[in-house]
């Protein structure tokens, strides 16, 4: 085991993301996170987790009565029912405030255990554990938690800080190829809003910062949590600062509800950066390099950077809906440079219309 990196965060509660390699080997780890108080542990884990959540619970037993929820994949497991299922689980169980809950998966997994955590009893102790590159910079980190409905994603759910979030690279070791790409789209994000380090480790070679082996990967997780843990320190239940970590989602957003959520979160989140880049240039005088740039580190991670043509009003209804919308106002996460993002309320929608044709195919 390689030394780890200890990144804390506030807002909400004060926790730590522990970042480093073969962190689950070494029990104290999470019976540290979990602390001495809790009895009863549940494991929400997807499908293709199962081994992993079995030798878990194996390893935790000595120590807790641990149980298991196998979750479907995914969006398809961010539903209602799902959540209920999980609530029945803990019912059954009699789960009390002194036990825990731990997300163990992608970022829809632990997106989905955050939010049984926050409305269990109200709020127990929850300890996350991402398995892939979308979950650790992103999903796992600084409080969101939710569910999609029929009308659109992360419409229900709460802000709910965690107890701690364990990020131990080696679980991404069989990750697929397009799912570890895919959570690249993130990271790129963190470099066009606030640092440009992570721009720079990408375009110098993109196969070694997308191994994970590697000390370039281990430095782009880094940077992009930290990243986050200073935004979400700093504006916890996004009332202004923390707005800027929706750059590319508005559109991106729309785009997998469109899909029916069978996009990669990543692949949709491409295609709203470079459609907000395309609104910056109009509206921030974003430089033509830096919109250029946009296509040409995402297209280096074989990420889509353009949509149909056809689909703009179908988009345009979802966004409407947005959780971000204020009234009947639009709002966008926008760039006059590299690392200096602001808000833009879009009172026409006339200019959306014409960013869009520069990503439409």
């Amino acid at each position: 085991m390689t030394i780890p990196t200890v990144i804390s965060v506030s807002g909400g509660r004060q926790y730590d993301v522990t970042v480093g390699r073969g962190l689950l080997s070494q029990g104290d780890v999470l019976t540290d996170a979990l602390g001495p108080a809790v009895n009863k542990v549940l494991i929400v884990h997807p499908p293709t987790l199962g081994a992993r959540a079995t030798a878990l619970r194996e390893a935790l037993s000595g120590s807790y009565q641990v149980l298991l929820a196998e979750v479907p994949d995914a969006e398809a497991g961010k539903r209602i029912e799902v959540a209920a299922f999980c609530w029945q689980v803990l019912g059954q169980a009699d789960f009390t405030r002194s036990d825990a809950i731990i997300g163990l998966g992608g970022g829809a997994v632990t997106d989905l255990a955050g939010f049984v955590a926050a409305s269990w009893l109200r709020g127990v102790r929850l300890v996350q554990i991402p398995t892939s590159v979308l979950g650790m910079v992103d999903a796992s980190v600084g409080g969101k938690t939710g569910i999609n409905t029929n009308e659109g994603k992360n419409l229900v759910g709460a802000f709910y800080a965690p107890h701690a979030v364990i990020c131990d690279l080696d679980l991404l070791e069989t990750l697929p190829r397009n799912e570890l790409l895919a959570g690249f789209a993130e990271i790129v994000k963190y470099g066009f809003i606030a640092d440009s380090e992570i721009l720079d480790i990408l375009e110098t070679d993109v196969d070694v910062a997308t191994d994970y082996t590697s000390a370039e990967f281990r430095r782009l997780i880094e940077l992009s949590i930290g990243i986050k843990a200073r935004v979400v320190s700093d504006d916890f239940t996004e009332q202004g600062q923390r707005e800027i970590l929706n750059y590319g989602h508005t559109l991106g957003h729309a785009i997998e509800h469109a899909e029916r959520y069978q996009w990669r979160h990543g692949a949709a989140i491409s295609i709203g950066m470079v459609f907000a880049a395309e609104l910056s240039r109009m509206t921030q005088n974003l430089s033509d390099e830096t919109v250029e740039r946009h296509r040409r580190i995402l297209e280096s991670l074989t990420l889509p950077t353009e949509y149909p043509a056809g689909r703009w009003e179908t988009l345009l209804a979802t966004m409407k809906r947005d959780k971000k919308a204020r009234g009947s106002m639009l709002r966008f996460v926008v760039l006059s440079d590299v690392g200096a993002p602001s808000t833009l309320n879009v009172p026409d929608t006339s200019v959306l219309f014409a960013a869009y044709q520069e990503v439409a195919s």
